[in-house]
């Protein structure tokens, strides 16, 4: 495939990711963010693992882990505390800092070149998210915050490692083995805050679905597929589209007012992915081989 192909199938992943709101708010009981979490990284993990049907060995399990925190646990988790304690639009904006965490991550662990458009890419995306989502009464909350940078680090990391141990396996199965790593992590957590989820219903169940096999075994298999192909400085900038179909879908399904700010904001978003594209077209730093380990 050529790299519009990868770049297109990658862009998926993102725009598929801005339905959870809905899907969250329409087909799904409210209050247990977590398990929600649960059910749709660990059976959809659980399921591409029957269809590549191997396992990590044991030199790889400690990183998976690793990933399945950073990609999945640590990055659900503080995603859901910010969205509890802020108003979408504070913390979609402040989580709209990973792509330029990305670039001074991914220049410390993979040697990557910083641009000043890539930095301007960042911030333009940045601010185009903002005016997507940000309201004039905006409130501040001191935990909602950190919690917001917290997981647009967890992310940002988890990208960039993503990219810098890459099994020697397919991106299939290196996506299943992070799911599953990362739904087996939620699982104490998940029952220690929120026992006594409800029996699915079928509404329920369409919703999980959706959010598991759709929202995340396809799309996250497209975007570890697009950090292997492409490298994270690349596919990162393709985040800002999360925000910006999550807006578009309110506006195009629940009849939400779209604004000529927010307008703009999509006109900025696109912008600023398009600089993020030229910046990353500058070749970098292959990562260094890991030695495949030993099975036994």
């Amino acid at each position: 495939m050529n790299r519009t192909t990868d770049l297109f199938l990658t862009a998926i992943a993102p725009v598929i990711w801005g339905s959870s709101y809905i899907v969250a708010t329409e087909l799904l009981p409210h209050g247990y963010p977590l398990t929600v979490s649960l059910l749709r990284a660990l059976p959809a993990g659980l399921i591409l693992l029957l269809v590549v049907r191997q396992l990590p060995p044991a030199g790889w399990r400690g990183r998976v882990l690793i990933l399945g925190a950073l990609n999945f646990a640590v990055f659900w988790s503080m995603l859901f505390v910010a969205a509890y304690r802020l108003p979408g639009g504070v913390a979609a904006t402040l989580g709209a800092v990973q792509p330029l965490l990305v670039l001074f991550l991914a220049r410390f662990a993979l040697g990557n070149t910083i641009t000043v458009l890539g930095i301007i890419a960042a911030l333009s995306g940045l601010i185009g998210v903002a005016m997507l989502v940000l309201g004039p009464t905006a409130s501040l909350d001191p935990i909602g915050i950190i919690a917001a940078l917290l997981g647009a680090a967890s992310m940002a990391a988890g990208t960039v490692l993503t990219r810098k141990w890459q099994p020697p396996v397919s991106p299939l199965t290196f996506t299943a083995w992070q799911l599953t790593a990362g739904g087996l992590l939620l699982i104490p957590v998940a029952l220690i805050v929120e026992p006594g989820f409800p029996m699915p219903t079928l509404t329920n169940l369409a919703g999980l679905i959706w959010l598991g096999l759709i929202g995340a075994a396809l799309t996250y298999y497209l975007w570890f597929r697009g950090i292997a192909r492409l490298g994270p400085t690349t596919v990162t900038s393709f985040g800002f589209l999360s925000p910006t179909s999550a807006v578009l879908l309110g506006w195009f399904v629940l009849g939400e007012a779209l604004s000529t700010l927010q307008i703009t904001g999509v006109v900025v978003v696109l912008i600023s992915i398009w600089l993020g594209q030229r910046a990353a077209a500058t070749p970098t730093p292959a990562p260094q081989d890991i030695p495949t380990p030993r099975t036994t």
